[in-house]
């Protein structure tokens, strides 16, 4: 009897569920937005009319922010990357990955990335800079302040 009651609940609960990140309301608003500003364009094509990859997803590019703009220590940050260091986390200079696609794409190995000074952090806090091309670059730096969420091309 227990066990019949038990098969019973879980089959129930496998219909509720079983629709579970199959296309949920959430994933079928969002591509129907994303679809309905694609639909008139031609097939090969992203909405702007440039040529697409396909199945390639299209990126804007990053905001752009003045070195004036930035924080004082990201400026310092900029100054020891320049130097070669020395940095003071042993953290900094290490390979970023890139892997949410945020920046434009290169070989592994292209970006690194250095934190930024937080006054009163406890920790490294959120602030960082990625720097790709050889050591001591600053040529095509990005700067974030929510830890690899958001960046702004540091312009030169």
């Amino acid at each position: 009897m227990k066990r019949a009651w038990a098969f019973s609940c879980i089959l129930g609960l496998s219909a509720i569920l079983g629709g579970c990140g199959k296309n949920g309301s959430q994933n079928t608003t969002q591509d129907a937005g994303a679809s309905a500003s694609q639909a008139s364009a031609p097939l090969g094509q992203a909405a702007s009319g440039a040529p697409a990859a396909s199945g390639a997803q299209t990126r804007s590019a990053p905001a752009v922010v003045t070195k004036a703009q930035l924080p004082g220590e990201a400026a310092e940050t900029l100054r020891l990357i320049k130097a070669g260091g020395p940095f003071p986390f042993g953290e900094d200079g290490v390979l970023f990955r890139n892997s949410a696609g945020l920046l434009a794409q290169h070989p592994r190995g292209y970006y690194r990335a250095y934190t930024v000074r937080t006054p009163g952090s406890a920790d490294r806090g959120q602030r960082r800079i990625v720097c790709g091309g050889t050591r001591k670059q600053t040529g095509d730096c990005y700067y974030t302040d929510d830890y690899y969420v958001s960046f702004k091309r540091i312009a030169e």
